[in-house]
């Protein structure tokens, strides 16, 4: 029996320390992707906590038969999802909030540059249509299986792949025209 299973049966069983361990063991990666599909960090932590609300409220009907980080970032990309199609004016992505580098040892002028940095990854991000930056977002911040994404996305296996591509190319094409400025 794998750990997640062995938490699983343990929060049924109403461990509440089991719940703290699942939380504290997917709470950096599933606040990373709600950020990164999301516009701003508050939202992201509110739809992180609907989650774990909604996750520990059925937990006792759940038959999880695969990966548990991988439910729980579908869950969270589905809430994400369910705010964007509400909210589809405002801009989305607050990636440079969720990145976390390392700065001990960088000085003033780094921390500038990498800021600047993460503005324009973040401004390009916002330009991709919604079902590219999700696919780049579930592949890269959830570690989703392109078929994960197919299946999540409700396309094939070709057209999650084509999404994630051709969003990185677009990415790519942005980022390099504004460096060539």
């Amino acid at each position: 029996m794998t750990e997640d299973a062995q938490l699983l049966e343990r929060l049924k069983g109403g461990d509440k320390d089991a719940l703290r361990t699942i939380y504290e063991k997917y709470q950096g990666t599933l606040a990373t992707l709600a950020a990164g599909l999301l516009d701003d960090h508050a939202t992201a932590e509110d739809v992180l906590q609907d989650v774990m609300v909604s996750f520990v409220r059925s937990v006792h009907r759940l038959n999880i038969r695969g990966d548990l980080r991988a439910y729980l970032a579908t869950a969270v990309a589905n809430r994400a999802r369910d705010h964007y199609r509400r909210q589809p004016r405002q801009k989305v992505v607050a990636l440079d909030e969720t990145l976390e580098m390392a700065s001990g040892a960088e000085g003033p002028l780094q921390m500038v540059i990498r800021d600047e940095r993460l503005q324009q990854v973040r401004l390009a991000l916002e330009e991709l249509p919604y079902e590219q930056r999700e696919a780049i977002v579930l592949r890269l911040h959830a570690d989703m299986k392109f078929r994960q994404i197919a299946r999540f996305q409700s396309v094939s296996i070709k057209t999650a792949l084509s999404r994630y591509a051709y969003g990185l190319d677009k990415l790519r094409s942005r980022l390099n025209g504004e460096a060539e400025r």
